[in-house]
């Protein structure tokens, strides 16, 4: 689904790269979440996927192709919803396809279709200041779904949220990857939420960073909170909360 050739890059405020010659995968349909510390190049890596920066060397290919080549190829959902406080829900959720010029009794049927999926139906004709927090993250979510891409990148989009509503978000969230099959990348400063959420975690250790060390989490799915008792799982966590101290120590 996603491949990185030799990527490397630096903005252009720094005399060091940000990465150097950088190669990963990752499969189809898959959940992967990034850790690392504060400032490693978590979100670079989704603003290169993008397009958002430029690298100044190798190639990103999703699919087999060049992402230059591509047009919604991905859909990113950052930690603030970015919700217009001045369209109701469903015209928030629309904007994608107006964006795309998908008819609008396609448009209205396609919203009303996620809104049922994430259970907002009955807050389709309010405004993001009626909704809770967890609330607006399943809109930005929807929307998201809406823009027609295969693989979603979310840049810790749980971290604001109070501790509950985080865990509710999070198994919420592992309902609708089951659902939708989508390929989702997944930024978070959280290590038991990258155990609980993914199948495969790369760590971010050094700077600049030529690899990314591949963890495969020993759970299947579906999952639920008591597999985070586990002792291997335990120990697991344990493991990468020492690997990004490690990395803090010695940047």
């Amino acid at each position: 689904m996603l491949q990185f050739e030799n990527v490397s890059f630096r903005y252009a405020e720094d005399d060091f790269d940000m990465m150097r010659n950088l190669n990963f995968q990752v499969e189809d349909r898959e959940f992967v979440s990034i850790i690392g510390a504060s400032g490693c190049g978590k979100s670079t890596i989704f603003r290169l996927i993008n397009g958002l920066e430029k690298l100044q060397q190798g190639r990103i290919l999703v699919d087999g192709r060049p992402v230059q080549e591509l047009k919604n190829y991905s859909a990113f959902m950052p930690q603030k919803d970015l919700l217009f406080p001045w369209r109701t829900i469903e015209k928030n959720i629309c904007l994608p396809m107006e964006l795309a010029k998908v008819p609008k009794a396609e448009q209205e049927k396609r919203c009303k279709e996620v809104l049922e999926q994430v259970g907002l139906s009955e807050y389709a004709k309010k405004y993001p200041k009626d909704l809770s927090g967890g609330m607006k993250q399943r809109v930005a979510f929807a929307r998201t779904l809406l823009s027609g891409a295969d693989m979603l990148l979310l840049d810790e989009p749980f971290s604001a949220l109070d501790y509950l509503t985080r865990v509710d978000m999070q198994e919420w969230l592992l309902h609708q990857w089951e659902h939708y099959h989508k390929t989702i990348l997944f930024i978070t400063h959280d290590v038991e939420e990258a155990i609980f959420l993914s199948k495969t975690i790369f760590i971010i250790q050094d700077r600049p960073f030529s690899q990314m060390e591949r963890v495969e989490v020993p759970l299947s799915y579906p999952r639920n909170r008591e597999d985070l008792k586990r002792p291997d799982i335990v120990e697991l966590k344990e493991t990468l909360i020492e690997k990004l101290r490690r990395s803090v120590m010695n940047p």
